[in-house]
């Protein structure tokens, strides 16, 4: 990420050299509330701190160039500055903040796309243990897919695309939590019905292959066994070296069964 937000920052450094604002001193944080300074000057040293690694400096200028220029272009300019200077400082909640006031300022401005990508890594970041709730993860996935589906060419894409990968995962791994903890008590059908949204939504995920032994193991204790033929089936269709397929057809086997799809299955019409 920092080498492509460098861009913005070398943009900004061009524009202190020109105007010969990067040598001037800055005033005292105090003097800010009694005295208007020029929008092009809080937005320079604003960059000048965050060059230097003062983040905390950095947002102090770009907050007050908001607050006195709120219409300026460098105020649209040190938003999504301020949003990547709080991203940098571990401030997710105060990044995500910042992004979406941009986003909902300035809907048509080029640096849409990275205000997306910036919400979507701090939540991202921020994706609790399987175990815990997921609303964060859904959260990242959504402002990761937000910015594929909406500007697929965009140069943060590439990698929104491997974090879809990783929070549909984790959102699989979780359903698979919950499910494997209903089939352990007996609870065939929620343990079903938790299988099932694995396998119907998250089609991609490394939990699929699970999930179809899991089914079919459910459905045979349940006496369904034309759905549990059904989903070794499946099974062995799509992962034929799959160490569950392995499983799944030894326990069908024992029963005295043979993989076999019946298409009136709800499993026949996905993975195929």
């Amino acid at each position: 990420m920092d080498f492509l937000f460098a861009k913005r920052i070398w943009f900004g450094l061009a524009l202190i050299a020109v105007s010969g604002l990067g040598a001037c001193a800055s005033k005292d944080p105090s003097d800010l509330a009694f005295e208007e300074i020029p929008a092009e000057k809080l937005y320079a040293e604003g960059l000048v701190a965050m060059e230097s690694g003062d983040r905390k400096e950095a947002n102090k200028k770009f907050e007050e160039l908001d607050r006195q220029h709120p219409y300026s272009n460098y105020a649209r300019r040190s938003m999504i500055l301020t949003a990547y200077a709080h991203y940098k400082s571990g401030q997710y909640t105060e990044c995500i903040s910042a992004a979406q006031r941009f986003l909902t300022l300035f809907p048509g401005d080029d640096d849409v796309p990275y205000a997306y990508y910036l919400i979507g890594q701090s939540y991202f970041n921020q994706i609790p243990d399987v175990t815990r709730d997921q609303e964060t993860t859904q959260k990242a996935l959504q402002a990761m897919n937000e910015l594929v589906q909406n500007y697929p060419d965009s140069e943060y894409t590439e990698d929104a695309r491997r974090k879809i990968r990783v929070t549909q995962d984790q959102l699989a791994g979780k359903e698979m939590q919950v499910a494997r903890y209903y089939l352990e008590r007996k609870e065939y059908i929620a343990a079903i019905n938790r299988f099932k949204v694995v396998v119907t939504d998250y089609q991609t995920t490394r939990q699929v292959e699970e999930a179809l032994m899991r089914l079919a193991e459910a459905y045979l204790a349940l006496g369904i066994t034309h759905e549990a033929q059904t989903a070794v089936a499946v099974l062995g269709h799509n992962y034929p070296d799959s160490k569950w397929y392995k499983m799944a057809y030894s326990m069908l086997n024992k029963g005295g069964y043979e993989p076999e799809i019946n298409k009136g299955s709800w499993m026949a019409r996905i993975l195929s």
